[in-house]
């Protein structure tokens, strides 16, 4: 029998714990309507929707990317301009229409080139919402965009027979690059910042689905505020008798009509939820529902921790498969990550080599003893190796660790203490500052570790069986996606989680943007101790 229960009651509902959940979300994120009209199906044009698409962050997000990227353009042009000497050259003698040798120059390096970038930047979808914000596609089409600018301006040289100066237009596009790149990236952390914060900027989402389903899609999706998804409401497929006594953070719903409830919590984005995705024809005749509505829709199946690269859609006689990849351990890719370890840490070694002496020096003058601490971890394959780090402990520091098991504030398989009666104060700063680490490249010049991968573990704390033996298939790194993450603030559960995301989703792009966040992590201090 089919129950009506339209208000959630009090003993199912409980409040977000995590704090920059629990904040109100503006409601001038969306464009709320009251009672729109039944669709009548997709407009024949995009210019005459009768309703807008609710969730318009993007729009004066766009423009602001549009203004940044055409300063870019105009600055690159202005450098080159200003510091290289044959700019003009190819300019010189030439005219087009009322403009002349200079005229010409300064239309086609401040005018035709900006708006040829900001063109090619649009045809490439380098300003389509689906990319702005969050992953590494919307860098991935700036670069292609140079690219592709680079090959206009070589062609258009080449078919107008002008000898251009082959520097100033690779000055150009790697300067203008650089600039569109940072002024992304200053774009992007202002609005993870708003999302974090104010809530700005985000879509409020409906999870539909079976309860179990929704809360592990919920407990995704809000992992990363700065994704912008904020769930404000489950509508549960499976009875409102599934979740009688099952605390839930937003308000369960059940037997309603979805567009309704959109309307009622100020919702944007319908999200279905595992097997309700897979119900046949519902999916669909929900797609028709929401046309002309402005109302997101998106689907999340029963498939986690896969990133977007190895996840592929074949559609065959209207059923769109998944096809999901394995992950790439092998091939250029790899032989590339190698190459840059054994690089990097044979420069980083001779680079650092003052910094290294003058830790080994504060180290002797804290605490006599030896400089290094070395211990034996699993590797590649579940081949042992002794890691280097500098000693930030007392000489007798593993004698005193029987003492203080009990006091242990780690549940994993490394013994973490906040304020650890046996670390001497020269090697707390060294924590704080991870300068511990630096001596671990050592192993990465030896080919033991890598500059990114899975945290080493100890050889004699854990036989690593079940998931946590597939860490094993790429080699430990000095930093990792749990560091950039949380480091010892992470569950181990959730520590283990990132390690194997990581090995099932490794890229060199990818390792590179741990890099990158791991330089902010160190000047943050988080989560070191």
């Amino acid at each position: 029998m089919r129950e009506d229960v339209g208000e959630v009651t009090a003993s199912l509902h409980r409040p977000v714990t995590d704090s920059s959940r629990s904040k109100p979300v503006p409601y001038d994120s969306f464009e709320w309507q009251q009672e729109p009209p039944p669709s009548n199906g997709v407009p024949r044009s995009a210019w005459n929707r009768q309703h807008k698409r609710l969730s318009r962050w993007h729009r004066p997000y766009t423009l602001i990317l549009l203004i940044l990227d055409l300063i870019s353009g105009v600055a690159a042009s202005h450098l080159a301009a200003t510091y290289i000497e044959k700019s003009r050259s190819g300019f010189l003698g030439r005219s087009l229409g009322f403009l002349h040798g200079e005229e010409l120059f300064l239309f086609f390096a401040y005018v035709v080139l900006p708006l040829g970038w900001l063109i090619l930047l649009w045809a490439n979808g380098a300003y389509d919402r689906r990319y702005l914000g969050l992953g590494s596609e919307e860098f991935k089409r700036v670069v292609r965009t140079s690219v592709t600018v680079v090959a206009c301006v070589s062609l258009l040289a080449f078919a107008t027979k002008a000898p251009l100066s082959r520097g100033t237009v690779a000055a150009v596009s790697i300067m203008a690059l650089l600039f569109l790149v940072c002024g992304r990236v200053i774009a992007r952390q202002v609005l993870h910042f708003a999302r974090r914060k104010t809530g700005h900027g985000a879509h409020r989402m409906i999870l539909v689905g079976t309860l179990p389903e929704a809360l592990e899609v919920y407990t995704a999706v809000t992992r990363s505020p700065a994704a912008g998804l904020i769930p404000v409401a489950i509508h549960i497929t499976d009875g409102y008798a599934a979740a009688r006594g099952i605390e839930t953070p937003v308000p369960v719903y059940a037997a309603r009509d979805v567009l309704s409830l959109v309307r009622e919590v100020g919702a944007d984005t319908i999200a279905v939820c595992g097997s309700a995705s897979a119900e046949p024809g519902e999916l669909r005749r929900l797609a028709w529902q929401l046309e002309g509505t402005g109302v997101d829709l998106v689907v999340a199946p029963q498939l986690t921790d896969i990133a977007g690269p190895r996840v592929h859609i074949r559609p065959i006689e209207g059923l769109p498969l998944l096809h999901v990849e394995e992950p790439t351990l092998s091939g250029p890719g790899w032989l590339a990550k190698n190459l840059l370890d054994r690089v990097a840490a044979g420069l980083g070694l001779l680079l650092i080599s003052p910094i290294l002496l003058f830790i080994a020096l504060g180290i002797r003058l804290s605490d006599p003893g030896p400089v290094f601490f070395r211990q034996p971890r699993v590797g590649h394959e579940g081949r042992t190796f002794r890691v280097w780090k500098f000693r930030t402990m007392y000489v007798d520091a593993e004698e005193r660790k029987r003492t203080l098991e009990e006091l242990n504030e780690s549940d994993g398989m490394l013994f973490k203490m906040k304020n650890d009666p046996r670390i001497f104060s020269f090697g707390a700063k060294l924590r704080a500052t991870s300068l511990d680490e630096l001596p671990q490249l050592i192993n990465v010049l030896k080919g033991e570790m890598s500059l990114v991968g899975p945290r080493p573990l100890p050889a004699d704390d854990g036989d690593y069986l079940g998931d946590v033996r597939r860490r094993l298939l790429v080699r430990p790194g000095i930093t990792g996606l749990w560091q950039v993450s949380g480091r010892s603030d992470l569950s181990w559960d959730e520590a283990v989680r990132l390690d194997l995301y990581y090995v099932d989703n490794w890229s060199l792009t990818y390792d590179l943007s741990i890099l990158w966040r791991t330089i902010w992590v160190v000047l943050k201090r988080k989560g070191a101790y």
